[in-house]
């Protein structure tokens, strides 16, 4: 990422994404690239941070350097400020649906004038977050959830409609009476109490319709939130977007059902790494206030 300038030194941050299992190989890369030539200070944050925190005897025997721990919320939230003010940086974004919700065009969202906003951070579990400016914030609630990376490969190729009943299943079409389209799930995995369409539904059906199910969920809840705080920003952060646009799609639809139109899911260009350069922000800042 272009364009950024930390502790007076501009420049581009460079990212490389590994699961926190993989701590042992990160370790051995950091050895073999020599780290502790150029950083005595790893910033760490997430649930990655304990890790290292455990092995922390063997990060300083291997590479000569000590670990900082960050807060995950605090960091998140630092991240996404920073990367924000980062002009001519353009983060934030939605997607326009088509009529029928086949083609989605990503679009530019000016998030200049921010606050304040919900912050929906979607990762192993979800949190929302009433963001009232870059100082201030709380958590107004979660749900809990499970990793998704293989089971949207799934989904890609699934049609959640041969196993959740839509309302073309109850109705024939769409029911104008109550603005609601044919394609509208009425009951999540409601086609798998019949036997025979059980027998229709694949592995990729019955992922794609968990992820409906998930997303929904999360669009439903955070459209409340926003609602009960009187925010009309929702912003979708966290891992489990990361290289994940139909997840992006289906929030967008599900925000613009629950909402009916008058919400938009916003997203941000760098999803899952506000956490890094948060944290290591905070650690600048606060090694000089030290100074």
């Amino acid at each position: 990422m272009r364009t950024c300038e930390l502790d007076g030194q501009a420049g581009t941050l460079h990212f490389i994404h590994f699961s926190s299992t993989e701590i042992f190989s990160f370790l051995r890369l950091a050895e073999s690239m020599g780290i502790s030539t150029s950083s005595t200070t790893i910033c760490a944050t997430g649930g990655g941070a304990q890790l290292l925190e455990d092995n922390l005897g063997e990060l300083k025997h291997k590479i000569g350097t000590k670990v900082h721990k960050y807060d995950e919320l605090d960091s998140l939230l630092c991240g996404i400020h920073y990367i924000e003010s980062c002009k001519p940086l353009r983060e934030c974004f939605y997607f326009e649906m088509d009529a029928e919700h086949k083609t989605y065009t990503k679009t530019p969202f000016d998030f200049s004038d921010a606050y304040p906003y919900l912050a929906v951070n979607i990762g192993s579990g979800v949190s929302m977050l009433a963001v009232y400016s870059p100082t201030e914030y709380r958590r107004i609630t979660g749900t809990r959830c499970e990793s998704f990376e293989e089971a949207i490969e799934l989904a890609e190729k699934g049609d959640s409609g041969l196993v959740d009943k839509l309302v073309r299943d109850i109705y024939g079409g769409d029911y104008p009476k109550f603005n609601l389209r044919a394609d509208t799930v009425a009951s999540s995995f409601g086609n798998m109490c019949c036997k025979w369409r059980r027998e229709l539904a694949k592995r990729e059906d019955l992922a794609r319709a968990t992820l409906t199910t998930v997303t929904n969920n999360i669009a439903s809840i955070a459209r409340l939130c926003a609602v009960n705080e009187k925010m009309q920003r929702i912003v979708f952060v966290g891992n489990f977007l990361r290289y994940n646009a139909l997840s992006m799609h289906m929030l967008t639809h599900a925000m613009d059902f629950w909402s009916r139109g008058s919400l938009k899911a916003l997203f941000l260009e760098h999803e899952g790494y506000f956490g890094a350069v948060g944290c290591i922000v905070e650690h600048l800042r606060s090694s000089k206030k030290t100074q």
